[in-house]
């Protein structure tokens, strides 16, 4: 898998999750590209969660998925399967940091996007669990995971903002987000804001004089 591939793999796996967390086993990890999943890892796409309740069973070719029996240990707590599918099996021993797994959601994926934009975190969670908006991405791929890090084409995603292609979009066209960042202007105005353009640019996550650009556009 080509570290593009990984990172492909874990937004399929979070989409089809519909707004719960994908989890997935080191053990998997550990067949994926390192430098690619410790990108992920420090970029917060993948977080560290509970233990595994169940895996793989190891104890034949068949490779069962069991619950897994954790004896606790002050020292190293064991962790083992108990087979009741086969006479000459009974219990299998799980090796240490094999049920250790990482989760990812939609929520992360959002985050890190906010972080590599340098965009204002969103006040809260939308009424759709399942969805994370942090803008609208269309007509190209701006995300990118290379050998060791995940990037932003910030240069081409500046150009669809600003130039939106016709139709692109299903939620706000030009003239609609001109029309909303002037009344976010007007409203900033009247609160006797003098940095009115200023606010309203960093909270859309723009430059001023792109700001200046938009608002005069088509006048």
């Amino acid at each position: 898998m080509t570290p593009e591939g990984t990172l492909r793999e874990v937004l399929a796996r979070v989409a089809a999750r519909r707004g719960f967390p994908a989890l997935i086993l080191q053990a998997e990890l550990d067949g994926w590209p390192a430098a690619a999943v410790a990108a992920m890892k420090e970029q917060g796409l993948l977080t560290r969660t509970s233990p595994a309740v169940s895996t793989v069973c190891p104890g034949c070719e068949d490779a069962c998925r069991m619950p897994v029996e954790i004896l606790p240990d002050p020292r190293e707590p064991a962790a083992f399967i108990v087979c009741d599918r086969r006479d000459d099996i009974n219990r299998v021993p799980v090796p240490p940091g094999h049920l250790e797994q990482w989760a990812a959601t939609g929520q992360a994926i959002a985050g890190m996007l906010a972080r590599l934009l340098g965009l204002y975190p969103p006040e809260g969670q939308g009424p759709d669990p399942a969805r994370w908006e942090v803008g609208l991405l269309k007509g190209t791929d701006v995300l990118t995971l290379e050998s060791d890090r995940i990037t932003v084409d910030r240069r081409t995603l500046i150009r669809l903002v600003n130039q939106p292609a016709a139709g692109g979009g299903d939620r706000e066209s030009a003239a609609q987000r001109r029309a909303r960042l002037k009344q976010l202007v007007a409203k900033e105005k009247a609160k006797g804001n003098k940095a009115f353009l200023k606010v309203v640019a960093e909270r859309e996550g723009i430059s001023v004089s792109t700001l200046k650009g938009i608002l005069t556009k088509g006048d």
